[in-house]
């Protein structure tokens, strides 16, 4: 299959003073966030993506349009719904410190995929959501580009860790281990009988050598020799 890299959007308004943000309009990168992607779309610019899909709201938007500005190319670039950000219902707009001392908080933590938020969606709901939306462009990009292809989508945190919690075989309680931080990449690959990870939350560091792509294969005993870059 294709080489799918999970970008977070940059750092926000709302993430600077410890609101949750969910899906309410107007939530946009501030100064450092707006740095962050800068930096991401540099990263990427020396890999030739054929996509960028983003979750309709601002951040990401905003996010990924530092990277398409920075492509040689004109990669697709179509927004997602199934991508947003988890519908959190009433604690939309809260501050954590505040949410911390709810009832459900402790659930958030330890056993997420029991979690529906009030007035909102499940965890498990936003999982199954998010990596479907991944699997399909992913299948679409193979099917058009090949299976070196690479792409990037552009989502939320906990939608990231979702995503990232079911290529590594985990299940959704164990999810809140992961950790995606502001316009951090992360590199999955997926095959027909396994999905391999190849990086995650990083946010620094050279990957021009995703332009050779990712070759398909078993797994090297021992761990193999690593990329080359170019």
């Amino acid at each position: 299959m294709a080489t799918v890299l999970l970008v977070r959007h940059g750092r926000t308004t709302a993430n600077a003073t410890g609101q949750l943000a969910g899906r309410a309009a107007g939530v946009t990168l501030d100064q450092t966030g707006r740095d962050q992607a800068t930096l991401t779309g540099d990263r990427l610019a020396a890999v030739p993506l054929v996509s960028v899909v983003s979750s309709p709201l601002e951040r990401c938007q905003q996010t990924a349009q530092q990277i398409l500005d920075r492509q040689t190319g004109t990669p697709h670039a179509p927004i997602d719904p199934e991508l947003t950000e988890a519908d959190y219902g009433q604690w939309q707009g809260r501050m954590l410190t505040d949410l911390a001392k709810e009832d459900l908080w402790p659930l958030v933590q330890s056993q997420p995929s029991a979690v529906v938020f009030p007035g909102g969606e499940s965890m498990a709901a936003m999982q199954a959501r998010s990596v479907a939306a991944i699997r399909r462009h992913d299948a679409a990009v193979e099917a058009e580009h090949g299976a070196e292809a690479v792409w990037a989508a552009v989502s939320h945190g906990d939608v990231i860790k979702s995503i990232l919690a079911d290529a590594l075989g985990m299940h959704l309680d164990l999810f809140q281990r992961i950790n995606v931080g502001p316009a951090s990449v992360s590199i999955v690959r997926y095959g027909a009988g396994r999905t391999s990870v190849h990086a995650t939350n990083t946010d620094a560091g050279d990957l021009s050598w995703l332009s050779k792509g990712i070759q398909s294969g078993d797994a090297a005993v021992g761990g193999g020799a690593g990329h080359q870059t170019p």
